[in-house]
């Protein structure tokens, strides 16, 4: 893809949200190079050309440590459109990269920095994950069953959606102004923030009257047609039939459409015997079952998938929204663009491999 052709992007070695940020952009046809930590600077997991979050990237080794490690880094960011790093505040400057020194070689860079708790705040320089920065940040609240401990999607919520694209979207803004201003910013993409912003959709409904902060009644975490029920085999099927036409649709295949106990389809009070009767409407039959009577309809249905399973689905398929590169399997470049077929993912670079290239 070659949507972000011209744009180049230092990345230095980091975990979680700062490396998928790196993927994105180099998806997108951004040029990637990761500055990595020599391979005398410890062990660590290194999967070679099958890590996925270093497709399409140029790698350089350096010793940051050292005065020409250094050196040869700024000499990088002299170059570059954008920075990435995720380490803890503080860590950079300690470096001598930080923003000023960055931006002293480079007035037009946009420094990028991601982080659970953000640059400023008592949390700073505390340590924490995806986890605590979704519960901190009232992210999490909703997702669980009443009286059960929320939980969400590993990684997904935070790392990802708080984290990675905020940043993705801050450096994109950032290098777009620098274009047309020469100058550059500090990007300060914390999960906390990006999780706290993303609950907007719910806290609108809450301005609607709609969301009750007691979890279980509100409509997207309380009613029968919003829920995951088991099937007699064990699978897991969704429903979220949330307006009136597709419950209608729903309980039509349920064959509850003139039952009376189901015509409330937005009275909390009745939520909670709803969903049993759901429950155990779902327990009579296989996965297999429900798809054949529900999917594709406008029910609002769909089974609860492995990745495996989701890479094999037929519409995942008839999309290519997966495939298998040197024998992993992983997800092609989103999202998509009416200028540019689909494309297979560059390889992963060795560590250092690039290191001949540097300026």
């Amino acid at each position: 893809m070659k949507i972000l052709n011209g744009v180049r992007i230092i990345e230095f070695e980091g975990i979680g949200p700062a490396p998928f940020c790196g993927m994105h952009l180099a998806d997108l046809g951004a040029e990637v190079t990761l500055v990595e930590r020599p391979d005398h600077d410890g062990p660590r997991i290194d999967n070679g050309r099958r890590d996925i979050l270093k497709r399409g990237k140029r790698s350089v080794a350096l010793d940051l440590k050292s005065p020409a490690g250094r050196d040869a880094a700024l000499a990088l960011v002299a170059t570059a459109s954008g920075l990435i790093e995720g380490l803890r505040p503080g860590v950079m400057e300690r470096l001598g990269l930080g923003p000023d020194d960055c931006l002293k070689v480079n007035p037009a860079l946009v420094y990028g920095r991601v982080t659970g708790w953000g640059q400023t705040g008592p949390l700073a320089h505390t340590a924490g994950h995806d986890i605590n920065y979704l519960a901190l940040s009232g992210a999490l609240w909703y997702a669980g069953q009443p009286g059960e401990p929320p939980f969400t999607p590993p990684t997904l919520m935070g790392d990802i959606a708080g984290g990675a694209l905020y940043l993705t979207i801050g450096l994109l803004a950032g290098i777009m102004r620098a274009r047309e201003t020469g100058k550059g910013d500090v990007v300060d993409a914390a999960i906390v923030d990006g999780g706290a912003h993303m609950m907007n959709l719910l806290l609108n409904l809450k301005a609607a009257g709609q969301l009750s902060e007691t979890r279980g009644r509100s409509l997207l975490d309380g009613p029968h047609w919003y829920q995951s029920y088991v099937c007699a085999d064990g699978e897991t099927v969704t429903v979220g039939a949330l307006e009136p036409k597709f419950y209608g649709e729903l309980l039509d295949r349920l064959g509850l459409k003139d039952d009376p106990a189901f015509a409330a389809q937005y009275d909390p009070t009745l939520w909670p015997k709803q969903r049993l009767a759901f429950a155990d409407i779902f327990r009579t039959k296989t996965s297999a079952e429900w798809r054949e009577r529900l999917e594709g309809t406008d029910a609002c249905f769909a089974p609860v998938l492995s990745p495996g399973a989701a890479s094999a689905h037929p519409h995942m398929v008839a999309r290519g929204s997966y495939l298998e590169a040197e024998g992993v399997l992983q997800a092609r470049a989103a999202p998509r663009f009416a200028s540019e077929p689909l494309a297979e993912p560059r390889p992963a670079p060795l560590r250092g491999e690039h290191g001949d290239e540097l300026p």
